[in-house]
């Protein structure tokens, strides 16, 4: 059963490239000010989390998310302040903890991080790592994260940075632990190490059907009874967009989202998005793309889906896939909050969700 008083809703942005009303593209340093200025929008309708992702490409404007989550925090008073995600296998882990243990002073608690491995990988030879050393990076990183979780003076040698002997790292925060999320794009090695930890994970379901993740859930769940870690509740995050009219969205959607895989794919050896493929994702996928109902429905409906094997505690929608104008991206994050939002949770309620 969904405990939908608890449940939370957030919005992510990867930091695409804003358009302007002619179809030219905004600068990197308005599309950033224009996710702050979102931010403050989403806090004003009372969504619970904004997401900013991190990557180091022309096509996206935000290369340092928690510059961007600070900035929000100023002109926010409640709504969590995440990343979407934090690339920890290029970065230093002492570095990353201490500008989220700033953030969350900044923002009174407010700050989570996600951390990943990277589906992009620009930012390993930028910061001098070699992408052979792909999954070790990570686990190392990970495992000296993990021991600067605890906010006590750390002892640790690995391969890729310096040791540590009895240092402490600063600032501390205010509740003694930073929350943490591990983002998930699918694989199992994935979900096994996130339980090891005793970390909460984001799915990233940006393909296909919610319900072929059941597995990777089921997974989570065995490995959390084998390590004897908290089955903590699950978040899952997909591409969205939502109009006044549906026939607007779904034509908006399927111009700015194709483009932007189609850019994606050109580098992956993805064929192009049909207007097939785009279709099915938006009536059975992982495209929640229409009309305030329309959307409201395929949410509650995986949100249901997926609670039969997992205790779902966030659904985050990522906007402004692609070059979408700042008319659109708004229009949807306020349709989103005051429409979506609580459509959702009566539908959940009148299925008998409310606990």
């Amino acid at each position: 059963m969904v405990n939908v008083d608890k449940l939370e809703f957030g919005i992510e942005t990867f930091g695409d490239i804003v358009a302007n009303e002619d179809g030219s593209l905004k600068s990197a340093a308005e599309s950033i000010r224009q996710i702050v200025h979102e931010g403050e929008i989403a806090d004003k309708y009372g969504i619970d989390v904004i997401g900013v992702s991190e990557h180091h490409r022309p096509d996206y404007s935000v290369s340092s998310p928690e510059t961007v989550l600070a900035a929000i925090a100023s002109v926010t008073q409640k709504i969590k302040l995440a990343t979407a995600v934090t690339v920890l296998s290029s970065d230093d882990p002492v570095r990353v903890y201490e500008r989220f243990a700033t953030l969350d002073g900044l923002s009174n608690g407010r700050a989570q991080v996600m951390l990943g491995r990277g589906s992009f990988t620009e930012s390993f030879p930028l910061f001098g790592y070699d992408l052979t050393d792909y999954d070790d990076l990570f686990n190392e990183k990970l495992e000296l994260f993990d021991k600067l979780r605890t906010e006590k003076a750390v002892t640790w040698s690995g391969k890729f940075r310096a040791a540590l002997k009895e240092q402490e790292v600063y600032p501390k925060t205010e509740s003694g632990k930073l929350e943490t999320y591990i983002g998930i794009g699918g694989s199992p090695e994935s979900i096994i190490r996130a339980a090891r930890f005793g970390y909460k994970v984001i799915i990233a379901i940006i393909g296909g059907q919610a319900d072929l993740f059941k597995p990777y859930i089921d997974l989570y769940h065995k490995a959390n009874q084998k390590f004897r870690t908290p089955d903590l509740p699950i978040a899952v995050h997909s591409h969205g967009f939502i109009a006044d009219d549906n026939h607007e969205a779904v034509e908006v959607a399927f111009k700015n989202i194709k483009a932007n895989f189609d850019r994606i794919g050109l580098t992956r050896g993805w064929a192009p998005m049909s207007r097939e493929q785009f279709d099915s994702e938006t009536k059975v996928g992982s495209f929640y793309v229409g009309d305030p109902e329309t959307v409201a429905q395929r949410i509650a409906r995986t949100i249901d889906l997926l609670n039969l094997v997992l205790n779902l505690g966030r659904f985050d929608l990522v906007y402004g896939a692609g070059n979408q104008t700042a008319a659109q991206r708004e229009r949807m994050i306020e349709l989103y909050a005051t429409k979506v939002i609580p459509r959702v949770k009566e539908i959940l309620k009148s299925k008998g969700g409310a606990e």
